[in-house]
């Protein structure tokens, strides 16, 4: 399975547009060689090298959705997937683009091929999703961007 972007590439800088220093808005993202099987995708953007001080189980987490169909190939830009919404560390149920207070930071696109569909509630946490895909991950893919605010 592969997941990319036509507006960076991975280990690549996310452009201004998608980050809070321009319209927050999520970059488009393309899906390729889901497996057979597949009854769900959950997709995770989160980033390791917030400072510790704001730290949520060692990450913050910009998006998380779950329960996308299997046949989703395309995320548009500025676009949330069909899908269940689960809650970011900022507590909101949507994207929330790169926002580095301190240095550059790495932000990575986890999408996940499951088994299953979870049963989880909308504003699920990153940790609850992880929790739940448990045993039940047929394939991963992950795009990883960078982002500096200076």
């Amino acid at each position: 399975m592969r997941l990319t972007s036509s507006v960076f590439e991975h280990e690549a800088y996310i452009p201004k547009k998608y980050t809070c220093d321009g319209q927050n808005v999520n970059p488009p993202l393309h899906i390729e060689d889901v497996p057979a099987g597949c009854k769900s995708l959950v997709l995770i953007m989160d980033d390791p090298d917030v400072p510790r001080s704001l730290r949520q189980d060692g990450m913050w987490d910009h998006w998380v959705v779950f329960n996308i169909p299997p046949e989703t190939r395309e995320i548009a830009e500025a676009h949330e997937p069909l899908g269940t919404h689960g809650r970011g560390t900022g507590g909101k149920a949507k994207y929330e683009g790169p926002c580095p207070p301190d240095k550059e930071h790495r932000y990575f696109f986890k999408l996940y091929a499951l088994d299953t569909l979870l049963s989880l509630p909308e504003n699920s946490t990153k940790q609850a999703v992880e929790k739940a895909i448990e045993g039940h991950v047929l394939a991963k893919a992950e795009l990883m961007g960078r982002y500096d605010r200076s």
